[in-house]
């Protein structure tokens, strides 16, 4: 099986640890590669307008993978073009973090709430979980005030914030499933479920995983990703001729 994890920023300074990451959890005979985006994107996704920037680059690597990848994963908590990738993935699958967060927080709690690293992302990750139909489930969303470069620049600092925030979901809103909202909120989900007694899911382990779990139920039982009505993908003559997604975006 082979994996990919799109980095879809132009900043690879998170790169090195999240491979690692994903090679020492990865299954036996799961290949993992990862990609960024050309150092002239955006350098984090904080911002819609940011966020839109990157999405004809997420779609066109997606598309470009389709045929040597069993999985795809896009590694930002927005979840930036996972419908528009999804079109053109092929039989491969695609994930992401909200969404396959959330589907994991729902089988393992009645509530869940979500921490991430600034009260800008709010609403628009409350909208995604609405989408995504855990709107039911959803306790809260807490920011710790920590931007997002500078969340693995001082983790102590980073780790105080998590489990303060982290303990009022719990006392205060009422969780009982912890997720922390942004990939670059890593290494931190041990510590946490053993301070706070309840599970923390990791939004690099979950969007992963689950790739992982979908592929390998795709190569079981042929439940590939359907191609009929709003999942039918663009015309191949189209893509042909038009060459829309052979090369980066400029």
């Amino acid at each position: 099986m082979r994996i990919l994890w799109i980095n879809p920023i132009g900043y690879e300074g998170f790169n090195e640890d999240t491979l690692k990451i994903l090679n020492e959890v990865r299954s036996a005979g799961t290949q993992v590669d990862l990609v960024s985006l050309p150092s002239d994107r955006p350098q984090h996704l904080q911002y819609h307008s940011y966020g839109g920037l990157v999405i004809a680059d997420i779609v066109r690597l997606t598309y470009q993978a389709a045929k040597e990848y069993d999985g795809v994963v896009i590694g930002c908590f927005y979840d930036p073009g996972l419908r528009e990738a999804r079109e053109v993935s092929g039989r491969a699958v695609v994930t992401a973090p909200c969404e396959s967060s959330t589907a994991i927080a729902s089988m393992l709690g009645n509530t869940f709430s979500v921490l991430v690293s600034s009260r800008k992302n709010i609403a628009k990750m409350r909208e995604n979980i609405g989408i995504y139909g855990h709107n039911h489930r959803l306790a809260s969303i807490r920011s710790i005030g920590v931007e997002v470069l500078q969340l693995q620049a001082d983790r102590g600092y980073t780790s105080q914030r998590l489990l303060f925030e982290g303990q009022k979901a719990i006392d205060e809103d009422g969780a009982e499933v912890l997720i922390l909202g942004c990939s670059a909120i890593y290494g931190f989900y041990q510590e946490m479920q053993n301070r706070l007694g309840v599970p923390v899911i990791d939004s690099v382990l979950a969007p992963f995983k689950y790739a992982e779990f979908l592929a390998g139920l795709a190569n079981s039982f042929g439940w590939y990703p359907s191609r009929i009505l709003g999942s039918e993908p663009p015309p191949e003559k189209e893509v042909a001729n038009w060459g829309y997604f052979d090369h980066p975006t400029s």
